[in-house]
């Protein structure tokens, strides 16, 4: 059946036309009823014997999405037309239910009643699309019920009172979601429930714990008058980002001004999140710039506002530093502008991990009980909610999310979505740091699992036979790579030529042989972006079978590859390159060190270790070369762990050791991936996936200078190369020295990016840290998706393939890239974080002395470096109760903080003596304390 559907729509030269859209309406669109006697039952989704199946209405996927996440709630039919609203209103809240919908565990069923003769409705004259979208679900709720005659109740969950009222008059059953989950007589999913802000007792909430004033946060202003003031310059709009370190400093990133707005104190965060993009209101020009907020902070958050923590690196907090006058208090260099919230354009909220604050059990049992909930990130406020299991939960790390925030509130309202086990324990804690982060690390569904090739897995002769693949398995490759790695997707070989020169080859898992576009498998790896490292385990973007069997390069085996092989001269020069498909057998799978063992051993003389000597030569002179061209040798506190099989627990700390064996490889990636930039770019100028670096600007490397200048040494950053000669030449007689200041030169760059070379000119797709005019990413594919997407623009560059249709779609182009600078950003993210919980475990029981080295100076201590363990960290010298510094101040000039009588000084980068203990000074937020021997 055809359905025709018209509509205007107005042009850009203004004329109006009509348009007709053709809507075919079926008849064969089946219910999902594995007991209905007219349809088929092939794709039933419901389960067999349902006493009730639920019709959910738009409101209700979109605010109870934690609800129905549980298992109890089952037999529910997901209409098109609600899942069409959803997409557009929230797409995180999609994903959710969509995944909800493919669980094959569940039954829940999607029925296209937009396309169903019998659902399909046309619209009313003078109907709102919302009063439409409403007698929709209800006359499909109606189809249901007398499709499945009386045998089954067909339920309406809506928490809309007008669409309910309509349903009953209508003879529909209808029912909130409070009275259907009263019904199941399950109080803890109560718990789960989103309640209004209307429904909530300020009074009772807020009389759980006294405060010294009441907080009364101003009106947020309405859109219209935010959209107006923003295009009139009253106010700016930024992402807010709250100092990590102390929750009542933040700022937004303005480019209307330039500039970075800061925030202090609660009251001018006005209720918004980190995360949030805001609209700001400048404070009047005396109110700029304080001094408190460069202070470290110490003592409960909540007992005075006036807290401040400095940050740990360029990101954190704005750059300005306090100066010595001549009466030796603190005043501000220069003034930064500040300002407060007045309205919030598009939240941030998200599930928070944490625990309940302690507090007594309240007479009686089985009520309902307020609690205070305290986020595990101290950038989020504590957050009031309501339970019915309050002694199940006082020892437990929940998860908590954001339902409202009333101004006439301190904290924020929200509701219980789940337990996920003991304080403390150590399983529990590294699944905090993925939810943290929005990490997925659920194991891979039935349809993801159905894409893999079955096991065991060989190369085929279809393989070998093919024209596109050139069979390199008589070539001795091998790969390098850390102890103990599994998904090996890198592989390397050297060959001397006849006329003196050598081929060099790398070889690439060639992963897009098994993920093909549009594919579940290539839906879950674009969305998950990037294998995750912790510590103690990996979380990987794809199924195991791929990572450490069909693609992994493990030696001895055939495998496919895609390879970059070049002819050099012994000087490095390259002669010529070529990219081929192939298939290769590695004749060794190396760890650094045993390659690093190989190359020093000067008994050793067989081919492989002339291999890796030769490659070893070449890849130093291209480490010259590139950084005669400018780029940078940075440095970082990278940690190394060493685990304890049995029980995860980590044995022994120290700073993770580079060797020659690792720049080695390096060099050979860098190049590759150069190589296939300039490849990729060559056929598509304006779809091509690449990676930039972006130049820093003078603010962000104003600490470092400061820094360099305290202790007499010039720093040149007018170039990349001019910094990274002016890095070579900062030595002293301190060992740690010149990696201190590339660490602190480190913090001082921004993060490198993936985009879509459309959307830029070229001058600015160049990558700064490694002076190259252009870079992409290729030679991970089995843990990074970008590198998939790299793959697929190379081959069909080559003509293997045809380029997939998201080619064509910059829009869709620049949503997978900035998924992947999300993804990217929550991988280093989660793998710092489960750094510092494996770290809290290894000194909970080994409280240390050692040395540090003093790297930022604020009015009340300093930051130090612990080079032993690569662990940073605030030393105070005051006390909470010394007000102003108390008998410290700042030499600006010199980066000093002396004593007033001039006793005792401590300067940038000077060697201290500290002791480390873990403490836990708030309840359930253990820490680790550095002290001053």
């Amino acid at each position: 059946m055809l359905h025709n559907k018209s509509f205007v729509k107005k042009t850009r030269a203004g004329r109006v036309m009509k348009q007709v859209r053709e809507h075919y309406l079926r008849d064969d669109i089946f219910c999902g009823a594995p007991f209905c006697k007219v349809c088929d039952t092939s794709g039933a989704r419901l389960s067999a014997s349902p006493s009730t199946i639920l019709v959910l209405d738009t409101n209700v996927v979109l605010h109870q999405i934690d609800l129905l996440e549980n298992l109890a709630i089952d037999d529910a039919v997901v209409l098109s037309i609600v899942l069409e609203e959803v997409k557009n209103k929230n797409l995180s809240v999609y994903n959710r239910i969509r995944a909800i919908c493919s669980n094959s565990k569940r039954n829940f069923f999607v029925f296209s009643n937009e396309y169903h003769r019998d659902t399909y409705i046309k619209e009313m004259t003078g109907e709102t699309k919302n009063d439409r979208n409403d007698r929709a679900i209800r006359v499909a709720t109606q189809w249901y019920q007398n499709h499945l005659g009386s045998g089954v109740k067909v339920l309406l969950i809506t928490n809309d009172k007008e669409n309910k009222r309509k349903a009953n008059e209508e003879g529909i059953h209808a029912e909130t979601v409070e009275t259907y989950v009263k019904s199941l007589d399950r109080p803890d999913l109560l718990d789960l429930l989103v309640r209004p802000s209307e429904d909530v007792d300020m009074e009772e909430v807020e009389d759980l714990r006294p405060s010294k004033r009441k907080v009364i946060y101003i009106e947020h202003k309405p859109m219209s008058e935010i959209t107006s003031g923003l295009h009139r310059g009253i106010y700016h709009q930024g992402k807010l980002r709250v100092n990590r370190y102390n929750p009542f400093e933040a700022y937004v990133g303005s480019e209307s001004i330039g500039d970075q707005i800061i925030i202090y104190g609660r009251s001018n965060m006005n209720r918004a999140f980190d995360g949030d993009i805001v609209a700001v209101e400048l404070l009047p020009q005396d109110q700029w710039q304080e001094e408190k907020s460069l202070s470290i902070a110490c003592g409960d958050e909540d007992e005075d506002e006036d807290v401040h923590l400095a940050p740990n690196s360029a990101d954190d907090a704005p750059r300005t530093i306090p100066q010595q006058g001549s009466s030796g208090e603190i005043n501000a260099v220069s003034s930064r502008p500040s300002g407060r919230i007045v309205g919030i354009i598009k939240r941030n909220w998200h599930s928070y991990c944490g625990s309940l604050e302690p507090m007594p059990m309240p007479a009686g049992s089985g009520g309902i009980v307020h609690a205070l909930f305290v986020s595990k990130d101290r950038r989020f406020p504590k957050i009031r909610i309501q339970t019915r299991q309050l002694e199940n939960l006082l020892d437990k790390r929940i998860v908590v999310a954001v339902d409202s925030w009333d101004r006439q509130s301190r904290y924020p309202s929200g509701h219980y979505v789940r337990t996920i086990g003991e304080i403390g324990d150590r399983d529990t804690e590294s699944e905090v740091v993925l939810i943290e982060n929005d990490i997925n690390s659920r194991p891979f569904s039935s349809q993801v699992l159905a894409c893999l090739p079955p096991l065991p897995w060989t190369v085929s002769s279809e393989d070998l036979s093919n024209p596109i693949r050139q069979d390199l398995r008589n070539v001795r490759v091998f790969s390098v790579d850390p102890p103990g790695c599994k998904d090996i997707d890198d592989a390397l070989h050297c060959t001397a030529l006849p006329n003196g020169n050598f081929e060099v080859g790398v070889h690439i898992a060639d992963v897009t042989n098994f993920v093909h576009p549009g594919t579940p498998l290539d839906d879950e790896a674009a969305q998950r972006g990037t294998s995750v490292y912790l510590v103690e385990r990996r979380i990987d973007m794809l199924p195991k079978p791929l990572t450490e069997d069909i693609c992994s390069l493990r030696s001895d085996v055939e495998r496919l590859a895609f390879s970059v092989i070049w002819e050099m001269t012994p000087e490095a020069d390259v002669v010529s390159s070529r990219f081929t498909k192939s298939v290769i057998k590695s004749s060794a799978a190396m760890s650094y060190v045993e390659a690093q063992a190989r190359m020093d051993d000067s008994r050793l003389m067989d081919p492989l270790t002339t291999d890796l000597r030769n490659m070893n030569s070449l890849a130093k002179k291209m480490r010259l070369r590139r950084i005669e061209r400018g780029a940078l040798t940075l440095a970082s506190a990278e940690v190394k762990f060493q685990i304890d099989t049995e029980t995860h627990d980590p044995l022994d700390i120290g700073m993770y050791q580079i060797r020659e064996a690792n720049q080695m490889v390096e060099e050979f990636m860098l190049a590759a991936n150069v190589s296939v930039a300039q490849q990729i770019l060559k056929s598509f100028p304006l779809c091509s996936l690449l990676r930039r670096h972006p130049t820093p600007t003078k603010e962000m490397l104003e600490p470092l200078l400061r820094t360099a200048a305290a202790i007499g040494l010039h720093l040149d950053v007018s170039t990349s190369k001019a910094m990274a000669d002016s890095l070579d030449q900062a030595v002293g007689d301190d060992p740690y020295f010149n990696k201190l200041i590339r660490i602190l030169a480190t913090r001082c760059m921004s993060q490198a990016v993936y985009f879509c070379s459309g959307e830029l000119s070229p001058p600015e797709y160049h990558h700064y840290g490694l002076a190259a005019p252009i870079y992409t990413h290729f030679t991970s594919p089995i843990r990074r998706y970008a590198d998939v997407i790299v793959h697929r623009l190379l081959a069909a560059s080559l003509g293997i393939f045809k380029l997939p249709s998201i080619f064509q779609d910059r829009g869709q182009l620049t949503s997978v890239s900035d998924n992947l600078n999300y993804r990217h950003r929550n991988a280093q993210m989660a793998g710092r974080a489960s750094v510092e919980l494996h770290t809290l475990i290894y000194f909970r029981k080994r409280p240390t002395d050692t040395e540090a080295r003093i790297v930022k100076i604020r009015s009340n201590g300093f930051f130090v470096f612990v080079p032993k363990y690569g662990i940073e960290g605030p030393v105070y010298l005051t006390t909470r109760s010394e007000k102003g510094g108390g008998e410290w101040y700042i030499d600006e000039q010199q980066q000093k903080i002396k004593k007033i009588d001039g006793s005792i000084s401590y300067s940038i980068l000077q060697t201290v003596q500290i002791h480390l203990e873990v403490v836990e000074p708030q309840p359930n937020r253990p820490k680790l304390q550095l002290s001053l021997i």
